[in-house]
């Protein structure tokens, strides 16, 4: 009897051992694959984005700093590091969207309106997509007061700067050109930056210019301070041409007084607005959410350069020709400011 319960017992704590056993098995594989799906999950959204912009020292560079610093400041719940990176501008960041090396980029309208059509010099089709249309880029060609040119036709046989080398300036500059009955072969073009190009204004190394940029752009303002300056005018029939022509133009007034000298509106043309794409490539939900984060802070990339005043409710949509990426038209169409006629969807 006494053997028969000890027995018992004996069977009685080898269950007991095998239940707490499987019990305490079950626990470490649920908790395994608890912290495995976690791991998975964090993986998932721990992402390393870059935004290309151009040389440090120009807008893009500050704008695009500025958009990293506060996108990635707001998404770092989700994992998300943001960082900017120095380029050589919209023609290169266009390449490395292509490549996959970068997610996001500055670039200029004119320059991916070309792009994503395989035209100018561009050998192909480059899946360029639009999450959102910045500040104006206002430019025109100016002239010392007394050198003689008055019109775009009196560049003729002068010197003129037409922005860097490898910038991508011809994209805008060579239809306004055209559209005056003007070409690159008919006067002397010069490759400089724009700091550059008013240092040959100055030492006369340089009969006019083609400037431009947020107004008020500091290189025309640096210009009319040290000389008497024309600003060169667009004929209306050619802007018309060109506005007709090419979504990337939009007629501009610099009001009277901007600049040192200058008594009267000038009417001129945002050459390609600044915009901020991405490769088609990119899947929607990330750029929905770059774009939810970026609109919705817009006051905080406003506070480090004035291009953040224009990621606003009227302009962010505004079609430059370079077709919208599905996540950001999904965010403007989710706070009811897309406009459904527009061309570029």
């Amino acid at each position: 009897m006494i053997e028969h319960i000890g027995n018992l017992r004996i069977r009685l704590c080898v269950l007991i051992i095998c239940i707490l056993w499987a019990l305490s098995g079950c626990s470490e594989k649920s908790g395994s694959g608890d912290e495995q799906e976690s791991g998975e999950g964090s993986r998932s959204e721990r992402r390393f984005l870059s935004i290309g912009t151009a040389p440090p020292g120009g807008a893009f560079f500050v704008v695009g700093s500025a958009i990293a610093e506060v996108v990635g400041t707001h998404s770092s719940a989700r994992g998300w590091q943001i960082t900017a990176e120095a380029t050589k501008g919209t023609q290169e960041n266009v390449r490395r969207l292509d490549k996959g090396e970068i997610e996001f980029a500055l670039a200029n309208a004119a320059i991916t309106f070309f792009a994503v059509r395989g035209q100018a010099e561009w050998e192909k089709q480059h899946p360029v997509r639009t999450v959102m249309t910045l500040a104006p880029n206002i430019a025109l060609f100016i002239t010392p007061a007394d050198s003689g040119v008055k019109t775009i036709a009196d560049l003729k046989g002068k010197r003129v700067v037409v922005g860097p080398a490898g910038a991508g300036f011809e994209h805008f500059v060579g239809p306004i050109l055209a559209a005056h009955g003007v070409t690159y072969d008919d006067f002397n073009p010069l490759y400089d930056t724009q700091t550059g190009a008013v240092a040959l204004l100055a030492d006369g190394s340089a009969d006019a210019a083609f400037l431009g940029g947020a107004v008020p752009t500091a290189s025309i303002t640096q210009a009319c301070a040290t000389r008497d300056i024309h600003f060169i005018p667009f004929a209306d029939d050619a802007m018309d041409r060109l506005t007709e022509q090419y979504r990337f133009f939009d007629r501009r007034t610099i009001p009277a007084d901007t600049y040192r000298g200058q008594a009267e509106d000038f009417h001129g043309l945002n050459v390609g607005s600044m915009i901020l794409v991405t490769s088609a490539q990119i899947d929607e939900e990330t750029v929905y959410r770059f774009t939810k984060t970026l609109f919705e802070h817009a006051e905080e990339v406003a506070e480090k350069h004035p291009a953040g005043k224009a990621i606003n409710p009227k302009n962010v949509m505004r079609d430059t020709g370079t077709p919208f990426h599905p996540g950001a038209i999904r965010y403007f169409r989710e706070i009811d400011i897309w406009p459904e006629d527009n061309a570029a969807q």
